[in-house]
């Protein structure tokens, strides 16, 4: 079993002087006062695609070495990926051998026409948007929600604000990545070049935090949280690395061959969530009748196989890599969930709750004065049925 994986996570080269929004800032105002280095690649094309939409009659590459700080060479490859990605990206000569770049006339603003419905119901999708506030994508979404504002009007906003109120997204436990966008950039940065990252890492269990390399392969977003996947030199093995506990990263020049039948999906078809082992496990559970309507509203696993019982109970199946992360799913369902197979997870969570039983009879409720007095009884705020 992999240690790193669910107890620490439980699934660019940027100067000091160089913050995010500095560089967002400088492309809206066209300010060249920053260099924008080679080792941001998912910034700085970005904002190379920015200028080139922005700009009706073409920019020549020294104008754009000019604005980014780059090597002609990196003018180059970036608008050589902008072409093989199908992007409408053209090379024209103009009077005197004069080159310049663009946007191919009538291509500039993609043909995507939408009705009034699919403008609303993209406005108010707007907040499921929230996990990309303080990337580089960031600024965008806000600006295409800004056209809609526009063409919607103040009284058919009023009007639809009336819809926002019927959905709502739960935040609990949810990370803010607010502050890390430089960080994630950097992550971003090793995974798409395949260059070694060096992480400050703070582990759950440790008390200062570590600084190592890793190769990063990719990232998860799991129940609100992200995880960067690759492997551990060190360790010789592929680990998880929960991103809000990762302090620092930076890019290092040394590259690193990712296997090429990797995949995350791959990786984690035999993980419940973001832990991953190397076992091979059978896992039955029988669910009581109390919450077998709620087991069976949800597809928990690809290798789930649920089967109703006379009782009106239901066994479920599953072919897991490891059971760390099932247990805790098993327990929340506490009496009306017991494991059949195998043995050594019925033991696991056995002892669980000996624990608990024991902590809840030694704790401070159980024992002193104030455990004599009746519970405070205050109104119920639950309507009438």
């Amino acid at each position: 079993m992999n240690p790193a994986t669910e107890t620490d996570t439980v699934l660019l080269d940027v100067p000091p002087t160089m913050n995010y929004a500095r560089i967002l800032t400088r492309c809206c105002l066209n300010r060249t006062d920053i260099a924008m280095p080679d080792q941001l690649p998912l910034v700085r094309q970005w904002i190379l695609l920015r200028k080139l939409c922005s700009s009706h009659y073409g920019v020549t590459v020294q104008d754009m070495i000019h604005e980014l700080g780059v090597s002609d060479k990196t003018i180059r490859r970036d608008l050589e990926t902008f072409q093989a990605a199908g992007f409408p990206v053209k090379e024209t000569v103009e009077e005197f051998g004069r080159k310049k770049w663009r946007i191919e006339a009538g291509k500039a603003e993609p043909g995507m026409h939408f009705t009034f419905d699919e403008a609303i119901a993209l406005y108010l999708g707007r907040r499921f948007l929230e996990p990309l506030a303080g990337t580089v994508f960031w600024e965008a979404a806000q600006r295409a929600f800004k056209k809609i504002r526009a063409m919607l009007g103040a009284d058919a906003l009023n009007y639809i604000d009336q819809f926002g109120s019927m959905f709502h997204q739960t935040m609990v436990g949810a990370a803010d990545y607010t502050k890390k966008a430089e960080l994630i950039d950097e992550l971003m940065v090793g995974i798409e070049d395949r260059k070694a990252v060096f992480i400050t890492y703070q582990s759950l269990r440790a008390t200062e935090p570590v600084t190592y390399d890793v190769h990063p392969y990719g990232l998860i977003f799991h129940r609100g949280a992200l995880f960067l996947v690759g492997r551990s030199p060190h360790r010789e093995e592929i680990c998880h690395w929960k991103v809000s506990r990762i302090e620092d990263a930076e890019v290092t020049q040394v590259p690193f061959q990712r296997p090429e039948e990797f995949g995350l999906q791959q990786h984690l078809s035999k993980s419940f969530g973001v832990y991953h082992g190397d076992g091979d496990v059978k896992i039955r559970v029988r669910f009581a009748p109390p919450v077998t309507r709620y087991v069976g509203e949800s597809r928990w696993h690809e290798s789930q196989k649920l089967t109703p019982q006379k009782d009106g109970s239901v066994v479920a199946e599953f072919q897991l890599s490891d059971t760390e992360e099932i247990k805790r799913w098993i327990m929340s369902f506490g009496q009306h969930a017991v494991v059949l197979e195998p043995d050594s997870l019925r033991a696991e969570i056995v002892q669980e709750f000996t624990s608990l039983l024991a902590a809840y009879s030694q704790g401070s409720g159980t024992s002193g004065p104030e455990s004599n007095k009746a519970p405070d009884r205050r109104p119920s705020t639950r309507p009438p049925r």
